[in-house]
């Protein structure tokens, strides 16, 4: 892992950059991700070969019938809750229910059952916060946690964990759920310090797994047409993440696996570009992506990060 650039005040500005850089690479990956996983949403891996041999082109369509580019609630659900994190100043579960309100107010495009359901208990309550359920270990509030990732840089363990809980909790309070969200922001953090994968791995990910043997992944037979159960969607991604060795590579292997594919390689995209940066995302697939859902993440990845610097 980089050494932040202490022994050498002059390069404090790069490693700045860099940390923008690999932020707005998080929200871009994410977008993407969602984007290409959308097109082959709930088909299984040989649905996916026989209709495209490698899935690998953001196209739209998909059961959800999308434009090219067009995304889904894994990354508008992000943006609003970045959106109340900017405009509260800090993360603050309210503040963050009342977007997510907004926003299945304005009929998006999809909506998962769970977050349906803990968004009428906060209609039906005022509360920012559903009664925990062994039956909320979905991935919902894993796919949407990055703007908390990055408004939470630079805070200590135990903040950005209460922060994540106070974010996942408005629809999600289970403890595999917890865990899985709090994992995914603290790997994206110290991606954007510049820790590599192994680092990643030792440090996160292998600590998740001790906590929850469920997580494992490293012997399991790979993924495929992996479900919203948050399990499932860790596995595969882990599988990916840690298996191959770019950005590109990393999505178009966590997607082609079919199943929940858009919240797979949105969680996948925002690891890897943390962890890749701008550089590695492929231009043909951001010349594609929704227009004012790109600007709109590269404008909250730089606000959010200026949150705590």
């Amino acid at each position: 892992m980089s050494g932040e650039g202490a022994a050498h005040p002059g390069l404090a500005p790069a490693f700045a950059q860099r940390r923008i850089d690999r932020a707005i690479a998080a929200y871009l990956g994410l977008a993407l991700g969602d984007a290409l996983g959308a097109t082959v949403e709930f088909m299984t891996p040989r649905e996916i070969a026989a209709q495209y041999a490698v899935h690998d082109t953001i196209r739209g369509g998909g059961w959800l019938r999308l434009r090219p580019g067009q995304v889904t609630d894994d990354t508008t659900m992000a943006l609003a809750s970045g959106a109340a994190i900017l405009q509260s100043g800090g993360v603050d579960a309210l503040a963050i229910a009342r977007a997510f309100d907004d926003w299945m107010r304005a009929k998006p495009v999809d909506i998962g059952n769970t977050v349906r359901r803990g968004l009428m208990h906060f209609r039906a309550t005022g509360l920012p916060e559903v009664a925990p359920s062994e039956h909320d270990a979905g991935n919902g509030a894993a796919m949407r946690v990055l703007p908390v990732a990055l408004a939470t840089l630079g805070l200590s363990e135990d903040k950005v964990r209460t922060a994540c809980r106070a974010q996942s909790r408005i629809t999600h309070n289970n403890a595999l759920s917890d865990s899985a969200t709090e994992c995914l922001a603290l790997m994206v953090q110290d991606a954007l310090r510049g820790a590599d994968r192994e680092t990643l791995l030792q440090r996160h990910v292998i600590p998740l797994v001790n906590r929850h043997s469920e997580f494992e992944f490293r012997n399991a037979v790979p993924r495929s047409n992996p479900s919203g159960y948050i399990v499932e969607t860790m596995q595969a991604v882990f599988q990916a993440f840690f298996g191959t060795s770019g950005f590109r590579e990393c999505l178009v292997d966590v997607v082609n696996r079919g199943g929940d594919a858009d919240t797979t390689g949105a969680i996948a995209g925002m690891l890897a570009g943390a962890l890749y940066g701008q550089d590695a995302l492929p231009e043909h697939w951001l010349a594609t992506l929704d227009p004012p859902t790109r600007r709109t993440c590269e404008t909250q990845a730089r606000e959010l990060l200026a949150l705590t610097q």
